[in-house]
C-alpha cells in the first residue's frame, strides 16, 4: 500500500541518535499495567522525524535490551495519540523548538498490523500521511512495511516500551539508513496533557540511553487538525 498523503519534498530521512549503552529503565509496574513527523528548524515538516544527521551517533542497544510492554494488547493500543514528547540523537532541544503538536491514529488490522496516520498542521493545512507497520516475532514490536519504498532505509523497527492504553505510550524506533543506525523516542498521549509520571519515565528511559535534556523535544501545543 502506498503511504498516502505524502508532502512534496518532506520525505527526509534524516539522522536520529542510538544510544550505544546496555541499559536498564525503572519503569514503575503500576504504570506498565494502568513521537513521526514534525517540523524542522526551518518549519518544514518531516515525515519519518529522524531529523539532522550529525558526525558522531551515539550507539544504538541491541533491541532485546530495550524494554517492551509485558503482553502488549493491541486492540486496546489503537486509536488516536497526541504527540506530546519527542527524543533522539538527531534532534536538539534548541535547533527544534519550533516542532508542534500533532496527531497519529493506529488502525488495527486483520493481519494485526497498523495503519498509523500522522496528520500535521502546515501552512493552516492538514496533511495525512499513512504508514504501514507490521508485527514482528516479538510481541510489541514492530517493522516498517513497503520499506522499499523510502529509499536508504535498510531497516525500521518500532517497539512499545509501555504503555497504560488510556493514558500514554512511549515508543522506541531504531532505524538503519545507509548503513548507519539512528534511533528516536516518542510520548504518545490519549489528550493533549502532558501528566506528570508519563513525562518522567520519558525522561529517565530517555536519559538511560545516554542522551541528554538537549535531545528532548516537548512540542508547542495546537489546536490545528487535532480532530482528524
Amino acid at each position: 500500500m502506498a503511504e498516502r498523503g505524502q508532502l512534496e519534498g518532506t520525505e527526509r530521512e534524516t539522522a536520529e541518535d542510538q544510544a550505544g549503552h546496555a541499559f536498564s529503565v525503572a519503569i514503575p509496574r503500576s504504570v506498565t499495567t494502568s513521537l513521526f513527523s514534525q517540523t524542522s528548524g526551518n518549519n518544514v515538516p518531516v515525515q519519518l522525524g529522524f531529523l539532522d544527521s550529525t558526525p558522531n551517533l551515539i550507539p544504538a542497544p541491541p533491541l532485546l535490551l530495550v524494554p517492551v510492554e509485558p503482553d502488549f494488547q493491541n486492540e486496546q493500543f489503537q486509536g488516536k495519540w497526541y504527540f506530546l514528547g519527542l527524543a533522539g540523537n538527531g534532534f536538539n532541544k534548541e535547533k527544534h523548538r519550533r516542532m508542534k503538536m500533532y496527531i497519529a491514529n493506529y488502525e488495527l488490522n486483520e493481519d494485526n498490523s497498523y495503519n498509523v496516520t500522522s496528520t500535521v498542521a502546515w501552512n493552516q493545512t492538514c496533511h495525512p500521511s499513512t504508514k504501514i507497520f507490521l508485527p514482528n516475532l516479538h510481541l510489541g514490536q514492530f517493522n516498517l512495511g513497503n520499506i522499499e519504498r523510502y529509499t536508504g532505509i535498510q531497516n525500521y523497527t518500532s517497539k512499545v516500551v509501555t504503555t497504560d492504553y488510556n493514558q500514554f505510550a512511549i515508543l522506541y524506533f531504531k532505524k538503519v539508513h545507509d548503513n548507519q543506525e539512528y534511533i528516536k523516542v516518542i510520548l504518545y498521549g490519549r489528550n493533549k496533557d502532558l501528566p506528570s509520571v508519563p513525562k518522567a519515565i520519558f525522561i529517565s528511559f530517555i536519559k538511560s540511553l545516554g542522551l541528554t535534556d538537549d535531545h528532548i523535544i516537548f512540542p508547542i501545543p495546537n489546536d490545528e487538525c487535532m480532530d482528524k
